[in-house]
């Protein structure tokens, strides 16, 4: 099979970096599409544009691997649908509909995404002037058409979309015979924020606060995507010590999030032992992050050229003692998960991802690899400086709660590898390089490691301002998967699920 750019009819675009971009004709895209769904290559985002849609495909077949984006422009706001042959583009598909008014021609879903009836204008980010909504106001919602089920002694369960606790909000339609569930459909949106609308026009120090906030829990792997595709396409060199400060960061992070979910998954389960003390852990992890970047999640401590904030001296004995008590306290919670019967009774076997609907979708994070698909962008895209740093990138075939449990317990085993060795080898370097002069039109796009999966940004800048940023959260791909894993389970287990997927709803809301 010929490489995925060698194989892409198409006229390219200059100023794109690192991977090109290539405007392609119809056929072009429809033959893009049939390899996806062929399942050569794996979709990593579809956004639309003024006018234009794009499409960011990956192939992992050649080493290193092959990112790209395509474009389509779309005089008479119509595009062959993506979705119409690979599932995994239907939402992308549907909220381009919602934003921008463009035409899927074929796809399946065309029922309205992220737009729940109450804007005051309609297709935000299509060309100007907006349309006046026909239902805006909270009052002139039309009634959201779930999809049918049929079957005798079906009844159904609505949940949310305000839940209790300190929970985003979401809805979630069950169908279920007695408690086993036949179908479970999601509708999203309620935390819709505009940040793709805010970006346009923004400054450079503006817009990377806003990619920061995206999702809260995953504003250092946000940051740094939005500093990648800056980067790239203004052609900026980062500082060694930079590069080693972002990688002890998003570790930093990876662990906070994935003790934090570890505990929950357990207390799901009424296992609230595990609950606590993993909440422990992620506690003094949290505070290790502020001794350190001077913030608990280290918020806007990563910007475009580097990083804001140099570590303090004596870092290193604050993070070794860090890495020490987790080496100490860790191994002893796995024990007592793995040899808890009821726990496991609760999640072996339970919510089970097929590893080849994993594939399909191209799932990424704990979801992926619990389901087989190795894809790390540490890894498999080995950008700086993990590829200079040894790690292993855990994978389990079973795909259920069980196995993506255990995919977190050992990327926690990696992190401490990769933190201990940045702390060791941190070079001596300024922290920071300034940006150069603003001049022309320039895009990049960014793809790294969040700790749900990989988190893709991509960017067109005019001078010193953003005039398009579209920003992916790994849980577009994630989302749909959880309403099939649920199928035939018990609506007791769903909180297990739900919490073993732990998607982000700030992130896919955008």
């Amino acid at each position: 099979m010929r490489a995925l750019i060698d194989t892409i009819a198409r006229r390219k675009v200059d100023a794109h970096r690192p991977c090109p971009r290539f405007i392609v004709h119809e056929e072009g895209w429809r033959s893009v599409s049939a390899r996806l769904a062929e399942g050569h290559w794996c979709l990593r985002g579809l956004w639309g544009d003024t006018g234009v849609v794009h499409m960011a495909v990956l192939d992992e077949a050649p080493s290193p691997a092959q990112t790209a984006v395509v474009s389509l422009d779309c005089p008479a706001g119509r595009f062959p649908s993506v979705g119409a042959l690979n599932p995994a583009a239907i939402r992308l598909e549907r909220a381009i509909r919602s934003m921008f008014a463009l035409e899927p021609v074929g796809l399946p879903d065309r029922r309205p995404w992220l737009d729940l009836g109450f804007w005051d204008i309609a297709h935000p980010l299509a060309a100007p002037p907006p349309v006046p909504s026909p239902a805006s106001g909270w009052g002139g919602s039309a009634p959201y058409d779930f999809l049918p089920v049929e079957g005798e002694g079906l009844h159904q369960i609505p949940v949310g979309p305000v839940h209790a606790g300190i929970i985003e909000p979401g809805h979630f339609r069950f169908t279920a015979n007695g408690e086993t569930v036949v179908r479970l459909e999601e509708r999203l949106g309620y935390v819709h924020k505009g940040i793709e609308a805010l970006m346009a026009g923004a400054t450079l120090e503006r817009a990377a606060r806003l990619a920061g906030r995206t999702s809260g829990d995953s504003t250092v792997a946000y940051a740094i995507a939005f500093a990648h595709a800056l980067e790239a396409a203004w052609e900026i060199d980062m500082p060694p010590r930079a590069l080693h400060l972002r990688a002890l960061m998003a570790e930093i992070e990876r662990l906070a999030n994935h003790f934090g979910d570890i505990g929950a998954i357990c207390n799901d389960a009424s296992f609230s032992l595990m609950h606590a003390q993993c909440g422990i852990l992620r506690e003094r992890v949290l505070r290790t992050a502020d001794a350190c970047f001077g913030h608990r999640l280290m918020m806007d401590c990563v910007v475009p050229g580097g990083v804001a904030y140099d570590v303090p001296g004596g870092f290193d004995t604050a993070i070794l003692s860090l890495l020490d008590e987790i080496e100490r306290t860790f191994p002893k919670l796995i024990a007592l998960y793995d040899n808890t019967a009821s726990l496991q009774d609760r999640t072996a076997t339970t919510g089970i991802l097929s590893p080849a609907l994993a594939r399909r979708f191209g799932a990424g994070g704990y979801v992926g690899r619990a389901s087989g698909r190795a894809f790390d962008a540490r890894k498999t895209l080995a950008y700086p400086p993990y590829d200079g740093l040894e790690f292993d990138v855990p994978v389990l075939a079973d795909g259920d709660v069980n196995s993506r449990v255990w995919i977190r317990i050992r990327e926690v085993e990696q992190s401490l590898r990769l933190i201990e060795q940045v702390v060791r080898r941190l070079p001596a370097s300024s922290i920071r390089n300034e940006l150069p002069a603003a001049s022309g039109t320039r895009e990049g796009l960014g793809l790294v490691e969040g700790f749900r999966g990989d988190v893709l940004v991509w960017l067109r800048t005019e001078g010193a301002r953003v005039s398009r940023c579209h920003l992916r959260d790994p849980s577009w791909f994630q989302w749909p998967l959880l309403e099939a894993v649920i199928e035939g389970n018990i609506v007791a287990d769903f909180p297990l699920c739900n919490k073993s997927f732990n998607c982000s709803y700030s992130g896919h809301d955008l």
